[in-house]
């Protein structure tokens, strides 16, 4: 006589053959009322849920699904796939989905989505469906102390996709995210001393900096300079950003230096605004005159983060340093600031404390500089902010009244323009002061013309 568990068995065989043969019937009963009910343009689109629906049952049915747990923590750090999930899903997220979490801080400018608990999203990849579902778990007993909730994804697809998730698409995701994320990414403005912390990545965790917003609405194509002298810093500087293997490969670390000289109000700090904002690196103004040794500038250094700009604008006057040749001579002040130190944090041993970092130093006297800070591989890249141009004059027409031509000021605006040496700044301050285009362009002419007078004068009484 058979045993309690092999009559169990069987009759578990029986009612899965039943349910398979029922389903099977079921299928090809609906099908064949589809061919008759439904409208022609309709039958694709229910068959296409049907088949989904019974798939995904005899998917479970013959175990041909597998599931990988994505948890928010490994180990004591963060899980960088779980990170990338958060932040890939939000672009996937069904649009008829019935709760999601809506969140925005006061450093952001758009609300972002995000799954809540037991929410599903449902992706594709290479042809096959991938379902990923937010689990949350509340902890009890004494881990509840140090965790409170358990977070993480599950990510459900066929079997035989396994090598393709696990080589291929998780990959894909985090690279998706590591976009995303840039491109969602504000740009901050570091300095010393700041009261304010604005860090979405929760600061550099020195104290030795603050940070705000850097809100400049600066680009390149607003930059009222030479067209040439901004393609020639664009090409520049996406040769730098796609070379860290070359950098390597020769031996160097893996940054650029600029040197921006020229009259005051020519455009230096908005040429490293437009530089930030494209290469979306945070910005860190460095005051020389804050600083009272080399210690103090190698400490700042290892306090900067990775793809970042640091600027020592007005070099020649920011702080006055001890001449190379009087370095070592017993001076009894022990480590001052110093301009070994300074090139050291440049292009020494220190300065391979970082990856992916760009030095500018701003001045309107080049002439008064050490040569020993203008070489290459400290100053890369000599870069000439001089006065107005046509060329810049056009972009400035364009940013402040929206026009691009003017027949009866245009052509006297731009002859005296050659002829005189005016700002970026003082012609930019002008077209500010009237919204209608005559009175701001004939201000404009005004000023040029008491230019050359003065300068007229000027070179007259030499």
């Amino acid at each position: 006589m058979p045993s309690l568990g092999e009559m169990l068995s069987v009759a578990t065989n029986i009612f899965w053959a039943y349910s398979w043969v029922a389903a099977a019937a079921l299928m090809m009963l609906f099908r064949w009322m589809a061919n008759d009910i439904f409208p022609e343009h309709a039958k694709a689109f229910v068959s296409s849920v049907f088949s989904r629906f019974f798939g995904h049952f005899f998917n479970r049915l013959f175990d041909k699904l597998m599931t990988i747990v994505v948890d928010e923590k490994y180990g004591i750090t963060r899980n960088q796939i779980y990170d990338a999930a958060e932040i890939y899903l939000r672009t996937k997220i069904n649009p008829g989905a019935k709760r999601l979490k809506a969140e925005k801080s006061t450093k952001q400018s758009n609300i972002k989505l995000s799954m809540v608990k037991d929410e599903a999203v449902v992706d594709f990849y290479e042809g096959f469906e991938l379902k990923w579902q937010f689990v949350l778990v509340h902890t009890e007993g004494d881990r509840a102390r140090l965790q409170p909730e358990k977070r993480y994804f599950e990510v459900t697809f066929e079997k035989i996709n396994k090598e393709t998730v696990v080589k291929e698409y998780l990959p894909f995701v985090l690279a998706k995210a590591k976009e995303i994320k840039e491109n969602e990414k504000a740009v901050k403005l570091y300095t010393r001393d700041c009261p304010y912390d604005d860090d979405d990545e929760g600061g550099n965790g020195s104290g030795d900096w603050g940070c705000i917003n850097l809100d400049h609405p600066v680009t390149f194509d607003k930059l009222a300079m030479d067209p040439n002298v901004k393609r020639a810093i664009i090409e520049d500087l996406d040769r730098f950003l796609r070379r860290k293997d070359y950098y390597k490969k020769v031996g160097k670390a893996w940054k650029r230096g600029y040197l921006l000289y020229g009259p005051p109000g020519t455009g230096k700090s908005s040429l490293i605004a437009a530089m930030a904002n494209y290469l979306k690196f945070d910005v860190y103004d460095l005051e020389l005159s804050s600083l009272h040794s080399n210690s103090d500038l190698r400490r700042i250094l290892l306090c900067n983060n990775n793809k970042s700009i640091i600027v020592m604008e007005d070099i020649n006057c920011s702080v006055q340093m001890q001449d190379r040749d009087r370095e070592g001579d017993g001076d009894s002040d022990g480590d001052k600031l110093t301009l070994s130190g300074l090139l050291n944090f440049i292009d020494g041993l220190w300065s391979t404390c970082g990856d992916e970092r760009i030095f500018i130093f701003t001045t309107n006297h080049k002439e008064k500089l050490d040569p020993a800070l203008l070489r290459p591989g400290r100053m890369d890249m000599h870069i000439h902010m001089g006065y107005c141009t046509p060329e810049g004059f056009d972009i400035l027409a364009l940013n402040y009244l929206g026009i691009n031509d003017h027949p009866r000021l245009f052509p006297e605006i731009k002859g005296l323009v050659r002829e005189v040496e005016i700002t970026p700044a003082e012609i930019a301050e002008r077209l500010m002061r009237n919204e209608n285009v005559d009175p701001a362009l004939e201000g404009v002419l005004d000023l040029l013309k008491r230019k050359k007078d003065e300068q007229g004068q000027s070179l007259g009484g030499e």
